[in-house]
């Protein structure tokens, strides 16, 4: 193991099976429940950490955890290359970031939004223009990297032959205990892009271009609150982000300094449904 703190990590990518099995065979139980949702939440965050920076020393260890977390997710592991280190970190919300949250209209609205209705659909059209890019990707390893081609064709294999296999032999229970937990942790996946970078400033070199959250998320689920360290230092230990995020939070505009994630999401995307005063205001193209 690279760095210590990532036993917090292994630690969740144990317990959240174990969860499953518990309840799978002593009955459905509302507080573990709970606690599965939020652990598929710290599954797609270990993905994208270990994307970065791999957990083990060991190439067999670390494929050996790809193949655990594509499991767990109910996704392959590899997309997270063409997806996030080849084109969103690559082009930093800005113009040619195909994911960024200024490139999708929603009804009534064009464009830059930050509202209920966009952070709800964004899941949908990031995949609706990441599923070509995986697929070219694909084509691009099949053609120069055979053997990494099939790697990821294994990913695909061991989740259809996993939801398969218990879909078989309880198909509610898959339903309810695999799936749905899957579902809900990949629609997090794709939503914090949403939550992170909407109506922030991606049209420059600048240090506007994410939002930081304070509070419990950090320890909770390894700093990824803390997303504009994470962009300028992508292979810095998830451990070392407070003390590389002193460096810029001085710089980062007050309205992409956020104490409290739960807050953000209640005013931006509830409480200005009831008044305007709460709505977002697009940094985006702004001093």
């Amino acid at each position: 193991m690279r760095n210590w703190r990532d036993w917090q990590s292994i630690v969740y990518l144990l317990v959240l099976p174990l969860l499953v099995l518990w309840q799978w065979q002593q009955g459905f139980s509302w507080p573990l429940y709970l606690l599965e949702l939020f652990l598929t939440l710290g599954v797609g965050v270990i993905h994208h950490n270990h994307t970065h920076l791999r957990i083990w020393a060991s190439r067999r260890l670390n494929r050996l955890t790809d193949l655990w977390i594509t499991l767990l997710q109910g996704h392959p592991t590899f997309v997270f290359y063409p997806s996030h280190i080849a084109n969103h970190h690559r082009y930093q919300h800005g113009e040619r970031d195909i994911t960024r949250t200024y490139r999708f209209n929603t009804p009534g609205a064009r464009g830059d939004t930050n509202h209920l209705l966009g952070y709800l659909l964004h899941p949908l059209q990031a995949i609706a223009v990441l599923y070509p890019e995986f697929i070219a990707y694909l084509k691009r390893r099949y053609r120069f990297q055979r053997g990494y081609f099939y790697y990821c064709v294994l990913q695909y294999l061991l989740v259809m032959g996993l939801w398969l296999t218990l879909a078989m032999i309880d198909w509610e229970k898959w339903l309810v205990l695999v799936l749905i937990p899957q579902l809900h942790g990949l629609h997090w996946l794709l939503a914090t892009n949403y939550l992170q970078h909407a109506h922030a400033d991606g049209s420059g070199n600048n240090l506007q271009f994410a939002r930081n959250f304070y509070g419990l998320i950090n320890p909770l689920l390894f700093n990824i609150g803390l997303h504009t360290a994470h962009h300028h230092h992508p292979r810095a230990h998830w451990s070392q982000l407070p003390e590389l995020h002193q460096g810029y939070a001085a710089q980062v505009h007050p309205a992409l300094q956020e104490k409290s994630l739960l807050r953000y999401m209640l005013r931006t995307y509830l409480f200005a449904l009831l008044h305007p005063r709460w709505c977002s205001r697009s940094l985006h193209n702004k001093d």
